[in-house]
């Protein structure tokens, strides 16, 4: 099952300086203090405070030749909150009116993101940047409230939530919502040209692919034995990229980006996946995440994407995707998200004097352009929803991690129809729990077993 792709279609720097059809009713509630916003003015509410939310506040607040002002925060840690909005404060010393977040309008709790949703105006924007687990649950309530979206990647983590994202993206078209999804590679200038160059038969048939995301362990990704003062449930949405519920653990939320990008200049969705990974020698982690992974992707042509992800100190690092053709080949990604810097060659070995074409440096930032992207098409009232391609990212993302925690072949149609839902209750979740998963009498949380669960990626 290949999916087409559109042709078209970008902020972490900035914290360095500091059942479907029920689903879309279930949170309808009156409109409650609004301010009348000004006019030609998008008031903006950030949901989920950490590096990316904070981010993405800020480069919705530079976004040119528009009034953006950050009028209301959530979080369900208030520390978090509290940083986010001293960053933001000080980010824009310069321009003051931008960040318009007193204390009464700073929310902190479950329900916090109902309140931050509720002082916008419907045509605001919130920005969804919480652990994709509470996706689907803030998209319903933004929908209902008439808001426009953005969502950070990736959006779903398995088959359930993915049939729930994709009935409420269709609801969103139908009240002209316009809905964001944080994969900003897309917006890329420099990648868009490159797609339009390999569309055209540049380096001729696409034969295989190349990705790689190798790094050293994120701190966020590793739990440590929980302490005795935090909630299990607090104490794994703090460490939210150590369990697949809330994240779909490192690989979904890291490696999403690589293959989303070699699949947009593919031009199609992998149909299946195999792959291999393990936990090597993980010391006092308790996580869920392997620290290795070895995807093989296969399109409906028979041609192949090979993706490896590694967190592990000491190793070789790269983060790089590359596309070979049958007259020549592309680099897509260099070194990181931005600059990409890419460029096409007219032979395998990618040397300097085989370059047939770079795109010209420097680059703008492709975090920056997503937003400026998305507000121009609220501005001018333009058709926008990247909702659907972030649910088949999503998917196809899960589908590779989901190969390597079976051991199984999985195919497009497996994943999207897997019945395992790591968060079915997400939208009751309390601070005091129950948390969706569970540590056993010594600590540890269950981990996949490649070959003893073969449809599931862990049993209970």
């Amino acid at each position: 099952m290949s999916e087409r792709l559109a042709p078209k279609n970008n902020r972490r720097d900035f914290m360095k300086v500091a059942g479907a059809a029920s689903a879309l009713s279930a949170f309808a509630v009156p409109h409650v203090h609004a301010e009348e916003k000004e006019i030609g003015t998008i008031q903006v509410a950030l949901v989920g405070c950490g590096g990316r939310g904070s981010g993405a506040a800020a480069d919705a607040l530079n976004v040119p030749n528009a009034r953006t002002k950050l009028v209301a925060m959530a979080d369900v840690f208030e520390h978090r909150l509290t940083g986010s909005h001293q960053s933001l404060d000080r980010n824009f010393q310069g321009n003051k009116e931008k960040v318009d977040v007193p204390k009464d309008r700073q929310y902190v709790g479950f329900e916090a993101y109902k309140q931050a949703m509720d002082a916008l105006n419907p045509g605001d924007v919130v920005i969804l940047a919480t652990p994709l687990a509470f996706r689907w649950v803030h998209y319903t309530y933004a929908i209902d409230r008439g808001l426009n979206v953005f969502m950070e990647k990736p959006v779903i983590a398995d088959g359930p939530s993915a049939k729930r994202m994709i009935a409420l993206a269709e609801l969103a078209d139908q009240k002209n919502i316009k809905s964001a999804v944080g994969l900003m590679v897309r917006h890329c200038r420099g990648r868009q040209e490159l797609h339009e160059r390999i569309q055209n038969g540049e380096i001729g048939d696409i034969i295989c692919m190349r990705a790689y995301r190798m790094h050293g362990p994120v701190a966020s990704a590793f739990s440590t034995r929980k302490p005795d003062d935090k909630t299990e449930v607090m104490y794994q949405i703090e460490r939210f990229h150590s369990f697949l519920w809330a994240s779909g653990g490192c690989f979904s939320d890291f490696y999403i980006h690589q293959i989303d990008e070699t699949s947009w200049m593919k031009n199609s969705w992998p149909v299946k996946a195999q792959a291999l990974g393990g936990r090597h020698y993980r010391g006092d982690f308790i996580d869920q995440n392997f620290d290795t992974y070895a995807v093989e992707y296969t399109y409906d042509d028979g041609s192949k994407l090979f993706f490896d992800g590694r967190t592990m100190l000491g190793c070789r690092n790269d983060m790089s995707s590359v596309v070979h053709g049958s007259k020549g080949s592309a680099i897509v990604s260099t070194s990181g998200h931005t600059p990409g810097k890419v460029r096409t060659f007219s032979g395998q070995k990618q040397s300097r004097r085989d370059v047939t074409w770079a795109f010209p440096q420097p680059e703008e930032n492709p975090y920056q352009l997503e937003w400026n992207d998305f507000i121009d098409a609220i501005v001018n009232d333009q058709p926008y929803n990247e909702v659907h391609r972030g649910v088949q990212a999503s998917l196809v993302t899960s589908m590779g991690r989901m190969a390597a925690h079976t051991g199984q072949e999985i195919t497009y149609e497996q994943m999207l129809n897997c019945e395992q839902e790591f968060a079915p209750d997400v939208d009751k979740m309390t601070e005091d729990g129950p948390a969706p998963v569970m540590s056993d009498e010594n600590g540890r949380y269950p981990v996949p077993e490649p070959g003893k669960n073969r449809d599931v990626e862990y049993a209970v």
